[in-house]
């Protein structure tokens, strides 16, 4: 894989990058009220007050001007502090970072432990009963809202056997690596249980169709025991495409963590983005958004490089 490949795909992302920070930037400031409505809603803070904020922050200038000031402390790391508790944005989202990678990393495990032999199984096993009866159940995994899944696990595993605690990361007067671990299954399964019936259904299909090639009905032509055929051949091959959703998926779960962190109280990235959207904290919400963006689009690169070096006919 060339060094320009790498350089042409990054010169792509850019323009992609800037014109997100762009509808970012409108859409929030085109929210009622604007970065300063948590400031208009209190009865207390006077017009004059307004003003005085207004030019401190630099809203009072076009807004071409503001966002050319945004970008550039982007750009450098300097994103501003918080509506709410006057800290820096980068600090507040550093914070948060560890939970958030800790629940995503645990969920992509569990998920590919689960998505990668049910996948295998069904793809041999087509039109059996266990074939059917994960069809349904991947479907009614894709179709579960994942609040929905969340409160439901919350009620049944943490309320009603009280297996599992309901919320938090860990206990309030601290825990182990057992006490860590507890606090984790619940969150994890969640958004493990979306994914994984996703990526079951498509592991399943592209095994499919590679047990339909060529190759592999040679394979069996001269007597290759099945497992080998399986195994050797279509898992290899199918594993490819498999894994290049898998990294376009993770990006998504990061972000799109947030709402299994809102009803487990789970203190990341997402928890902090229900606050922030809450208080109408705008400095939060734009680094929020953008950093979001930005891991998409870079997994996406990643994602598209990644299946360039590891197939040789996409290389090609």
């Amino acid at each position: 894989m060339s060094t320009m490949l790498v350089v042409r795909r990054v010169a792509q992302a850019i323009p992609l990058l800037l014109l997100l920070s762009v509808l970012i930037f409108a859409l929030l400031h085109a929210a009622p009220g604007g970065p300063l409505a948590i400031y208009l809603e209190n009865p207390n803070v006077r017009p004059a007050d307004i003003e005085r904020l207004k030019v401190s922050l630099g809203l009072d200038r076009p807004l071409p001007v503001q966002y050319l000031a945004w970008l550039r402390g982007f750009v450098t790391g300097d994103w501003g502090f918080s509506f709410t508790d006057g800290r820096p944005v980068v600090t507040r989202i550093a914070e948060r970072i560890p939970a958030t990678l800790e629940l995503v990393s645990a969920s992509l495990a569990v998920a590919l432990l689960a998505a990668i032999p049910v996948g295998v199984i069904t793809a041999v096993r087509k039109r059996a009963v266990v074939d059917r009866v994960t069809a349904a159940l991947t479907v009614a995994g894709i179709s579960l809202p994942a609040f929905w899944l969340g409160l439901l696990l919350q009620l049944v595993f943490a309320v009603w056997l009280g297996w599992a605690p309901s919320s938090g990361r860990s206990s309030l007067l601290g825990g182990g690596l057992g006490d860590r671990l507890a606090h984790l299954v619940l969150p994890a399964t969640t958004l493990a249980v979306l994914h994984a019936a996703a990526w079951t259904r498509y592991l399943r299909s592209a095994m499919g169709e590679v047990l339909l090639q060529r190759f592999v009905l040679a394979a069996r032509g001269r007597g290759v025991p099945a497992r080998q055929v399986h195994y050797r051949h279509a898992l290899r091959n199918a594993l490819l495409p498999f894994f290049t959703v898998v990294m376009l998926d993770a990006a998504i779960m990061v972000s799109g963590a947030v709402m299994t962190e809102s009803v487990f109280a789970w203190p990341g990235l997402g928890g902090l983005f229900t606050e922030a959207l809450a208080r109408r904290d705008y400095t939060v919400l734009m680094a929020f958004l953008m950093l979001s963006s930005v891991v998409v689009v870079v997994m996406n690169l990643l994602a598209d490089l990644a299946a360039r070096w590891l197939d040789p006919r996409v290389r090609a």
